[in-house]
């Protein structure tokens, strides 16, 4: 009877283990949102970091986190690090900037685990509002793949980039017109 309880769970960590070399490595988690304003005015939110973790859910879900800020204040070379309970530890550097259009950033991600993604702030005119995207992507190695069978990054961030656009959405909406 034992002999037969452990076969079966050998066969079942077998399978559990064998899943992650045949799942995509690739993923991407995006939300958009219309904003009423100008690209111009949600460039700034995007492009400076400290001005990002105004409306940053994550650093709102974890304020005890220590955050460090290095490089220029903007742009291109611009660094975040943050370490905290619930947030982990890693940093963010800006490798691209298009005013009123882009910016970039590599995450790299030290603790629980660690990791890089790319992060894409996109800004898209249409009529009086921007259409404001918020993405992450990146290649989950195979402990990457592993993990991503109990914690699923779509279910996981894709909220809080919603929290976050509808946050600057209402940031820009209570500032005066310049």
């Amino acid at each position: 009877m034992i002999k037969k309880i452990l076969l079966g769970l050998v066969a079942i960590l077998a399978v559990v283990l064998v899943i992650p070399v045949f799942k995509t490595p690739h993923y991407r988690v995006e939300r958009s949102l219309a904003i009423a304003a100008p690209p111009a005015v949600l460039f700034d939110y995007v492009n400076n970091h400290k001005k990002f973790n105004e409306w940053n859910p994550f650093a709102k879900m974890d304020p005890q986190a220590k955050m460090t800020y290095s490089g220029p204040e903007a742009g291109v070379g611009a660094v975040s690090s943050w370490a905290g309970e619930l947030t982990g530890e890693g940093s963010a550097t800006i490798t691209e900037s298009k005013p009123n259009e882009l910016v970039r950033e590599r995450m790299d991600w030290k603790k629980p685990m660690e990791g890089v993604s790319t992060v894409e702030f996109t800004l898209k005119p249409e009529g009086d509002k921007t259409v404001v995207t918020w993405a992450m992507f990146g290649e989950n190695n195979y402990v990457g793949k592993l993990m991503s069978l109990v914690m699923d990054c779509e279910k996981m961030c894709g909220p809080e980039f919603e929290k976050g656009l509808a946050s600057l959405s209402q940031l820009v909406a209570a500032k005066p017109a310049p």
